[in-house]
């Protein structure tokens, strides 16, 4: 199996189409859960109680292993460790907008603690391996290689309700510059 570079985005990418899987959420209140992170359990009310950018992703890669086969098939799934990064590289702007970031993935505390130390991730990168949050508020998932992965999203939620989503995201690379904007705006 080839290996890849998680932070550079291919050409060619297949474009991910609006399904209407998240078309319920505005206004939503934001579930009274707590997960782990890596930077220990957070409560993602507690994150939203002010205003919350959380951005979910299927999964990141690490560099020199192989992707899961097929993945650059699959619309949308392809580019988390770029949105990641976006995220944190305007972390600064975030907090000036007095919205606190976190990204959330299915994947295992392992894999969240070592994404977050080796890309210096300033927030919370949150570990939900039982899709508890895909549950309560009905987030779209997609199944591979015998996974359940969430769909790339964003949303923005402000005293503990969501306020807007973004999805789907594309090129994931560009969300954080998309919340930024739609935060500008207001």
């Amino acid at each position: 199996m080839a290996t890849h570079d998680p932070y550079v985005l291919p050409d060619g990418l297949p474009v991910p189409e609006d399904d209407g899987a998240a078309d319920h959420l505005p206004g939503l209140e934001l579930p009274d859960l707590t997960l782990d992170s890596s930077q220990g359990p957070v409560s993602l009310a507690a994150l939203a109680r002010e205003r919350l950018v959380l951005y979910v992703y299927p999964r990141t890669g690490r560099p020199g292993r192989p992707m899961l086969p097929g993945w650059d098939d699959i619309p949308g799934a392809r580019g988390c460790t770029p949105q990641s990064c976006g995220f944190r590289d305007h972390a600064a702007e975030f907090a000036a907008f007095g919205a606190r970031v976190a990204g959330l993935s299915a994947q295992s505390l392992a894999d969240q603690i070592e994404f977050a130390k080796r890309n210096r991730m300033p927030f919370p990168v949150v570990a939900d391996e039982r899709l508890e949050f895909a549950r309560a508020l009905g987030l779209p998932t997609f199944d591979i290689e015998g996974l359940t992965l969430y769909k790339r999203l964003a949303l923005v939620a402000e005293s503990g309700r969501i306020v807007k989503v973004f999805y789907p995201v594309f090129p994931p690379d560009r969300n954080a510059d998309e919340v930024l904007a739609w935060m500008s705006s207001r």
